[in-house]
């Protein structure tokens, strides 16, 4: 949600500028590029040094730089212009009456009031000050101008009293600022269930019976989704894949029947489900409790069927829209509207083992797109990222028609 965003951070002198050493680690790790302006009286709570190393920029905390016998200027308004959001944070009770009444006798304060981009501002102080009828007026006006308040939280305050009055920890102002931003995505609000990777069917303690597949579509799938808004429950086979975006929800499961529980649970809620695993169809009828021993001659093993995920979540289906994965290597446009029919999709994606590029292992596919109307989308070869945007395009275009 941040990444590639450009953030200019304003500090203040409150006890609570400490975290922001925290609060620019997060942002950072969340790709952004974070851009530092703190008052005089901030640099007594936290160093700008420090905050310089991890930000990878300087840190300005006045109009006028002079070094080494140059002077020069801080443009309070490229920087205002450069940012895509700007975050202030603590906001003092002191800044927050100069934002609300526009008194520009720093840098910080000249920069806001040159910012075109969205702020929010992340209120710190006592409890009696936060209270105070002054400070809710100024929290008042400066929502009427379009500035977002992050909550202060309730907690022990430097002055030893409990209540509101702490600011927002870092991680719950990151989150709080990724939640906004996802309102004007596509997928807000939507809930996604995607399945991925293989399922591993025991035979004994030591063997499974398994698959190819990495997992690496259901979880570019995910990526996609999450980036688009959408809150993702991604329910993974065993892969060596890890998520990376909190708007994900990993659960990691082993067998088939794992996957099938996993799903069922959490199906009701979602508004969309993508099973794009490539579950076992048959495991192991009984599975040896000690590892089978080599013998003389053939090993034999019975199999049965695993429960049909795709086929049971379409026969519970209300208002979620049911996508299928199906990878065939003969009659495979016939096979894939059969299976899309069968199993009350609304779409299915078609991937062919004959096409060079597609299939299990690679960093590419080769897709053929169907809905429920047959109208069918062939793409050419491209990376799996790409695909993934290609897929949650067509799903987007019919669940907003």
């Amino acid at each position: 949600m941040l990444s590639g965003k450009n953030i200019l951070l304003g500090i203040t002198g409150g006890i609570a500028a400490y975290k922001t050493t925290f609060l620019v680690r997060l942002l950072i790790k969340a790709g952004a590029e974070v851009k530092i302006v703190m008052t005089q009286s901030a640099s007594s709570f936290v160093s700008p040094l420090t905050l310089s190393t991890l930000s990878k920029n300087p840190v300005l905390t006045d109009f006028v730089n002079e070094e080494d016998g140059s002077v020069s200027w801080n443009n309070h308004v490229a920087l205002g212009l450069w940012a895509d959001l700007m975050i202030i944070a603590p906001a003092t009770a002191n800044t927050l009456s100069k934002m609300a009444h526009g008194t520009c006798d720093n840098l910080l304060m000249a920069t806001y009031l040159s910012a075109k981009c969205p702020v929010y501002f992340a209120p710190a102080m006592d409890l009696d000050m936060y209270k105070h009828p002054s400070t809710t007026t100024s929290f008042e006006k400066l929502k009427s101008f379009g500035n977002l308040m992050i909550p202060a939280e309730a907690g022990e305050l430097a002055s030893g009293l409990h209540g509101e009055g702490r600011m927002a920890e870092p991680e719950h102002i990151v989150a709080f600022v990724q939640e906004d931003l996802a309102k004007e995505l596509p997928l807000s609000g939507k809930n996604v269930l995607i399945t991925a990777g293989p399922t591993h069917e025991a035979i004994d303690p030591v063997r499974f019976l398994g698959n190819r597949s990495s997992g690496t579509m259901g979880f570019e799938l995910a990526k996609s989704a999450a980036n688009l808004g959408a809150k993702v429950t991604l329910i993974s086979g065993p892969t060596n894949l890890k998520v990376e975006n909190d708007r994900i929800k990993l659960i990691r499961v082993t067998s088939a029947q794992e996957m099938y529980d996993a799903s069922h649970e959490h199906y009701k809620t979602m508004d969309v489900a993508i099973c794009a695993a490539a579950v076992a169809d048959y495991r192991p009828k009984q599975v040896a409790a000690e590892k089978i021993k080599k013998k003389e001659g053939d090993l034999k093993i019975e199999l049965e069927r695993n429960p049909d995920i795709l086929f049971s979540l379409g026969e519970l289906k209300q208002k979620q829209f049911l996508v299928g994965f199906a990878l065939e290597t003969e009659n495979e446009l016939e096979n894939a509207k059969g299976k899309l029919q069968r199993k009350n999709l609304d779409a299915i994606v078609l991937n062919s083992l004959k096409d060079d590029g597609a299939g299990f292992g690679g960093t590419t596919n080769k897709i053929t797109f169907i809905d429920k109307n047959l109208d069918i989308k062939t793409f050419a070869l491209k990376t799996k990222p790409e695909v993934a945007s290609d897929i949650w395009e067509e799903i987007i275009s019919r669940i907003h028609a």
